[in-house]
């Protein structure tokens, strides 16, 4: 269902109160990003759609079961429908602690399940081929090759990314770290690596040259103000185009290939987990299959008995 379809149905079934009051605790007592918001928003539109005016109290699992159907038929995948369904039960759990509702008919609702695809990562050599620096570079060079190195080094999220600051300390060259706020408000601090501290050093020697006045970002745009993501992503995409770079390049890509290969080099799980910032090791665990598939292509390629004749 479109965007705006779902936001009518909000506003115009008899349970929005209900459902303002939920988004309203997720956004002061959570703390949710705004693009988590919008996206319970959206799932919560959805079940009002489908509802109809049928009261959300009155809504049991079959019925519910029934949405979901008819979701997965217009071509919803299974992991979007997780997602959905996530946002439905965490409603339903609210209004049962602060609503009274007698139970939550989503507790034992399940998605259909959908083959989960693999995090798109870099090779090492693709990796360094990309951030060959280039000397004597222009203010935005440093700057873009700054923000590139630290999403390597760092593992760090495009928002974290942009959300960084010049003056308030969460960058530590002298003791090699960054400290940034992720999803949840969870707060993390990450080691930062000799070529992407160098690139920082060089960036921050050139940013007055393109920071405006009393500007506190530590990455800015052209009009020296705080970089836009859209900005970084662009940035990136050309650069890996300069660099000859074939394979899909985008900020997530960089944290994908940092994971990757601190796994392949350390093996140590709940290390990569901790500096990625997952509460839960599971999702970690999705870059054992990238390392996994590298040491299955050295096989292929290494082994007698593997190759085609």
């Amino acid at each position: 269902m479109a965007k705006r379809v779902a936001e009518r149905a909000t506003a115009t079934h008899p349970d929005e109160d209900l459902v303002q009051a939920y988004l309203g605790a997720l956004r002061h007592q959570r703390r949710l990003s705004a693009s988590t918001l919008a996206s319970y928003r959206h799932a919560l539109g959805l079940l009002c759609a489908l509802a109809q005016d049928a009261r959300l109290e009155t809504l049991d699992t079959a019925r519910l079961r029934r949405f979901v159907a008819l979701l997965h038929g217009q071509g919803l995948s299974g992991r979007t429908l997780a997602k959905i369904l996530s946002a439905w039960r965490g409603l339903y759990r609210w209004l049962v602690r602060h609503r009274r509702f007698r139970n939550n008919p989503v507790q034992g609702l399940r998605s259909p399940k959908s083959p989960r695809p693999l995090p798109k990562a870099l090779s090492v050599e693709e990796a360094q081929q990309l951030l060959a620096s280039e000397p004597d570079a222009a203010p935005e060079l440093l700057r873009d090759q700054a923000m590139f190195e630290l999403l390597y080094s760092s593992g760090l999220r495009l928002a974290e990314l942009v959300a960084l600051d010049s003056d308030d300390g969460r960058l530590d060259l002298r003791e090699c770290e960054v400290t940034v706020t992720g999803k949840g408000a969870k707060t993390r601090t990450v080691p930062v690596g000799a070529r992407a501290r160098e690139a920082l050093r060089h960036w921050l020697g050139a940013r007055a040259r393109l920071a405006a006045g009393q500007e506190r970002a530590l990455f800015v745009g052209a009009r020296g103000r705080r970089i836009a993501p859209r900005v970084v992503n662009a940035r990136l995409k050309a650069l890996a185009k300069r660099r000859g770079v074939r394979a899909p390049v985008h900020p997530h890509v960089l944290r994908h290939s940092f994971a990757s290969h601190v796994l392949q080099s350390s093996q140590d799980l709940r290390a990569v987990q901790e500096m990625l910032g997952h509460s839960s090791i599971s999702t970690t665990q999705v870059y054992t299959h990238l390392d996994f598939q590298a040491l299955a292509k050295v096989y292929d390629a290494a082994h007698p008995r593997a190759k085609r004749k």
